[in-house]
């Protein structure tokens, strides 16, 4: 009987933990998205991409520290630097490529809101310049399929995803979660068309991030588009910011 009282109190306890954290995730992004600061364009883009629903799901909240990988511009990390606070840290990744397409939007971005909480980074592939267990979050939004393509005009060059990602998951901290977003691929193809059309599939995401020792935790339908045939380029007019999206959470195992 006490076993089994001690049980149900755990388990309670648990419970309670985790709608206490979600409460505050949920509290602390609202707030941030309300900030008077911000500008017209983000939100409107709020209306597409639903950030409070998919920051709410990776559990986000004051006193973090989190990584915006290859953020480009910094629409999520200016949300995130408001939401983790003084006591937070956002570091925004940016490789060469994406630097050179999206550093000078940083720079107005910083310039007109400060985010002094928010530190940019312009990385090579190999080395992300992050600690080992030094990150309580990440997120890849948009551009995870980015690891498996090449672009010369771009100035893309290949990437060894599964070194690129054991980096990310060094420096997650046990119990760490992975937020990814992406435009969704046909069934089957895999990866085949990431160059191509900029998608990937859900399926081969989920098999890849498990082959780097991350747990499946968490997704919503938040950005489905039942509409997406997912022929067309993600950047063609007819379908660009409609494209049917996946939204996964992963966790780094506690005993990884």
């Amino acid at each position: 009987m006490r076993i089994a009282t001690s049980f149900l109190i755990s388990t309670a306890f648990l419970l309670s933990s985790m709608q206490a954290v979600h409460a505050s995730s949920e509290k602390d992004i609202a707030k941030s998205l309300a900030s008077p600061a911000r500008s017209a364009a983000d939100r409107e883009r709020d209306l597409r991409d639903k950030p409070q629903q998919i920051l709410e799901l990776a559990g986000f909240k004051k006193g973090m520290t989190i990584a915006d990988v290859f953020g480009g511009g910094g629409y999520y990390a200016e949300i995130l630097s408001r939401a983790v606070g003084k006591k937070g840290k956002v570091l925004l990744l940016n490789n060469g490529p994406y630097d050179n397409f999206a550093g000078k939007d940083w720079q107005a971005r910083q310039k007109a809101q400060g985010l002094a909480n928010v530190e940019y980074r312009k990385v090579d592939n190999s080395n992300l310049t992050l600690q080992p267990n030094s990150l309580d979050g990440a997120l890849i939004i948009l551009s995870y399929h980015d690891l498996f393509m090449v672009d010369a005009s771009f100035g893309w060059t290949a990437i060894d995803h599964k070194a690129f990602m054991a980096q990310i998951v060094t420096a997650l901290k046990p119990g760490a979660k992975l937020l990814i977003v992406d435009h969704s691929g046909k069934e089957g193809t895999g990866t085949s068309e990431t160059g191509t059309l900029h998608r990937i599939e859900e399926k081969a995401t989920i098999s890849y991030m498990r082959s780097y020792g991350l747990e499946w935790s968490a997704a919503i339908p938040v950005l489905r588009n039942s509409a997406d045939n997912f022929t067309l380029n993600v950047f063609d007019q007819a379908i660009k910011g409609k494209t049917d999206r996946f939204v996964h959470v992963y966790t780094k195992p506690k005993h990884h």
